[in-house]
């Protein structure tokens, strides 16, 4: 049967697992994420996963940005010890196994086309709306990554040209409006007086006017970016995770009605949004969902006998 070794990389925990081809997971096992060595806190959770399981054939890693994925290296915004570190060729080092890396948000899409509520969707963008907000895309059944690994960072697209600027550099981006501290950020600014995104999201369910308008106006932020991607790549479904997708439907019920509002064209008004199935776990299956498919041989070209 075989297996491969998935590994996600985030700023609170780390995360491995022997994932078989159906994508079964085997064994697994999580580590806090410590503030200094972490390498050795991932090497000693690889060997507590391995050790007297089946050698696995290859190994995928979902990180958190940014990376490169050419050079292989990754600059994790909540790991300051990591700053272009060669994460690929250390993990491929202690392993001894063929190593592929991407986005967290990507392995994100990847997982949900693979075994979850993308799953048959013929183009899909993947998002993780949360802290920040990351994206991933599989187009054609394909997962596309970009030159340099960062192809679906949809958080930081341009719904408002004249908007606030982003912390990145950017003005009007959608993360600006969309991502958690931000939801909170502007509640806070037309006078509601909660602690955090969940609270923001008890509240709005419970009818308060600012907590509501502050979900409604990420929604928007969150449908003018879709509606854009479905355009250009026609992408037919949309899954959502992370943190402030777990608000339900104080989320999907404005976002739905703004994707209503925004769309016009049939193939755009077509897109489905849904909400994650397989939530922590999506990371990890698209993490081994490139590593079987970094085993599978190319395609002949066309006319090749």
């Amino acid at each position: 049967m075989g297996s491969v070794l998935a590994i996600d990389i985030g700023g609170t925990k780390l995360a491995a697992a022997l994932v078989d081809d159906r994508g079964a997971v085997l064994r697994d096992g999580t580590v806090p994420t410590p503030r200094d060595d972490v390498m050795g806190a991932l090497a000693g959770l690889v060997r507590k996963v391995t050790e007297g399981g089946p050698r696995p054939l290859a190994v995928g890693i979902g990180s958190a940005g940014p990376l490169d994925a050419v050079a292989g290296t990754v600059s994790p915004v909540n790991m300051p010890s990591w700053r272009g570190f060669p994460l690929r060729d250390r993990v491929g080092e202690l392993t001894g196994l063929p190593t592929v890396l991407a986005g967290d948000a990507q392995c994100f899409a990847v997982g949900e086309h693979w075994l979850g509520a993308g799953r048959g969707s013929a183009s899909l963008l993947g998002m993780v709306v949360s802290t920040g907000i990351g994206g991933g895309l599989v187009i054609d059944g394909v997962p596309l990554l970009g030159p340099t690994g960062n192809a679906g960072h949809v958080g930081h697209m341009t719904v408002d040209p004249y908007g606030e600027e982003c912390e990145c550099g950017g003005r009007g981006c959608v993360e600006r409006y969309a991502s958690g501290p931000n939801l909170v950020r502007w509640a806070r600014e037309h006078g509601w007086t909660g602690a955090d995104a969940k609270d923001l999201a008890a509240d709005a369910e419970n009818g308060d006017a600012t907590a509501v308008a502050a979900f409604e106006r990420g929604a928007r932020a969150l449908a003018a970016m879709i509606v854009s991607m479905a355009a250009a790549v026609e992408v037919s479904t949309v899954v959502i995770g992370g943190g402030v997708a777990g608000a339900g439907k104080v989320l999907f019920e404005p976002l739905d009605r703004a994707i209503a509002e925004v769309a016009g064209l049939a193939f755009v008004k077509a897109v489905e949004v849904r909400p994650t199935t397989l939530g922590v776990r999506a990371g990890l299956a698209g993490a081994a969902r490139l590593a079987w498919t970094s085993l599978a041989p190319p395609p002949e070209p066309r006319g090749a006998r």
